[in-house]
């Protein structure tokens, strides 16, 4: 499963790469019915993943290495087996215990859910207590009220409208932030508050990355989402954080749209940084990434806060696939009867993709296991699949499982090098060899050494904190995006011709080899003014 105390002894890995930061996914107790995002005990170590002194040791480490730690938490909802949840079971209809969640009596005398929301994990939103697998066992046969989970049966919502919820989550930030976490990564942060009444809403709810453009934005515009009462909490958690000595973060994940509501988020009194999700879904075309990049620094500039580029993360496609499939389709995983992908041309686009979001001011995020060109795992055998999505849809949509396969140390060590026995809690393709870390230390053109070039870079010239100029020469370019940032040109090539590189630039830079000069198809460069 890997582990906290593994994780200390990998640090310097991301140290060597060149980030400054580490965030980390849920750790906490959790029966790990969602990766960790179904939370039993906000301030303990789940046994899976060490103790809390493992978690002291890793940080510690990572301040002698420089690097940040922010850690995960997730405020919508608990696991079924958190303690207030349980109690609210056993006290029953009516009890102090079931105003901390959204318990509610059903239509038709009972027998059909308050509302029409479904689960963004599939399937009904609402939960029959009575009907749950321990209803027997907790005594719990015709308590027929029913409760809310925008995501597994499991993972109950929280009611935000209560202050002991407030309260206890406030809580939880001083416990870490105690124990020198330097930031929170905030799951689900548009959706904590609901509209009032709950009414029904003839949208289905979904993960984005498998919806079109049209249901994404009904989404976003839903009563279970972007709530206008998420941004008090924010408020309150900003106090919090700056109780404390020091920088501290507050970053969102937050799909909303357009991406005004989420610049929203990133207001002086609120967070420090929301996900740039727009970004990572815009089609590999260079008008609309133009467009993309041109409102994010709008919205962003107006309210005084930098953008946060992302491209892959544990939800998505890896883009080293998600670029090669056709222009607006993004799956909720790829099985192995799918059409598959071409793996050459995702991580062609993936490496140009990644140096063009490597020179954008602003923040970025990598995702684990993107500096080695990790593709999703496509071929994944479907009775090994554990996200909830998989089980909740009907076995239709194929879930998360194929971006979260344990990572290649060794090329030649059991289980890539992941652990000790070999054996890995997803299976590691084969084409994962290959692209093992200790296969491509050293090597030049790998994309581990094209990761660490760039981000030396990046923090030589400080490009987060540049400016942006669009090159008038491509500016209304179909198949070219150019920027200057400083002094350094960023070009890529969309297209499917190659493009000559501007007079008077020398390339330091480049996600492929150039062409006589020119930049090749699926192409990034970075370039400098010759002397």
């Amino acid at each position: 499963m890997g582990d906290l105390a593994g994780i200390t002894r990998r640090l310097d890995h991301l140290a060597a790469i060149g980030v400054d930061a580490l965030w980390l996914s849920p750790f906490y107790r959790s029966p790990q019915a969602d990766g960790g995002y179904d939370v039993a005990d906000y301030r303990d170590v789940d046994p899976l993943f060490g103790t809390l002194e493992d978690f002291d040791a890793l940080r510690a480490r990572a301040t002698e290495l420089g690097l940040r730690v922010i850690v995960d938490l997730v405020p919508n909802h608990t696991s079924d087996q958190h303690a207030w949840f349980q109690e609210a079971l056993r006290a029953g209809p009516g009890s102090p215990a079931r105003d901390r969640y959204l318990f509610r009596e059903g239509r038709d005398g009972g027998e059909t859910p308050p509302n029409n929301w479904t689960s963004i994990f599939g399937g009904p939103a609402w939960t029959r207590v009575d009907q749950r697998p321990d209803a027997a066992e907790l005594g719990l046969t015709g308590d027929r009220q029913w409760y809310l989970h925008l995501f597994d049966t499991t993972q109950p919502d929280l009611d935000w409208t209560r202050e002991e919820v407030h309260a206890e989550l406030r809580s939880v930030l001083r416990f870490w932030l105690d124990r020198g976490v330097d930031g929170f990564r905030v799951d689900v942060a548009h959706g904590l508050v609901k509209k009032p009444g709950l009414p029904d809403w003839d949208w289905s709810t979904a993960m984005v990355t498998g919806s079109d453009g049209a249901a994404a934005q009904q989404t976003s515009l839903s009563p279970m989402f972007d709530q206008p009462g998420v941004h008090d909490i924010y408020r309150e958690w900003n106090a919090v954080l700056a109780e404390y000595d020091g920088d501290r973060a507050l970053v969102a994940e937050a799909w909303v749209e357009p991406l005004s509501s989420l610049a929203d988020y990133v207001r002086p009194d609120e967070m420090q940084q929301a996900f740039n999700f727009p970004y990572l879904t815009t089609p590999w075309d260079a008008a609309a990434l133009r467009a993309t990049i041109d409102e994010s620094f709008r919205v962003y500039d107006a309210v005084g806060a930098p953008c946060t580029w992302v491209l892959s993360n544990h939800d998505v496609v890896r883009h080293a696939t998600r670029l090669a499939l056709p222009a607006g389709h993004r799956p909720n995983g790829i099985r192995a009867h799918d059409p598959q992908p071409d793996a050459t041309l995702g991580l062609r686009r993936a490496r140009a993709a990644t140096l063009q979001m490597l020179a954008l001011p602003g923040s970025a995020y990598l995702y684990q296991g993107e500096e080695l060109g990790l593709p999703e795992h496509t071929a994944l055998d479907d009775s090994l699949r554990q996200d909830p999505t998989w089980f909740r849809t009907g076995y239709q949509e194929a879930g998360r499982d194929g971006c979260r396969i344990p990572l290649p140390w060794e090329a030649d060590s059991p289980g890539l090098g992941f652990g000790p026995t070999g054996a890995t809690w997803l299976p590691q393709p084969e084409s994962y060899r290959e692209l093992a870390a200790d296969a491509q230390t050293g090597v030049e053109g790998s994309t581990l050494e094209l990761y660490r070039a760039a981000l030396a870079l990046r923090r030589a010239r400080d490009l987060g904190d540049g400016a942006l100029a669009w090159v008038d020469e491509f500016r209304d370019d179909p198949s070219v995006l150019a920027f200057c940032t400083d002094e350094l040109l960023v070009l890529t090539n969309l297209g499917e011709a190659p493009v000559p590189l501007p007079a008077g630039f020398e390339v330091v830079l480049a996600s492929a080899s150039l062409d006589e000069g020119r930049v090749p198809t699926d192409t990034t460069v970075w370039a400098l003014p010759t002397l």
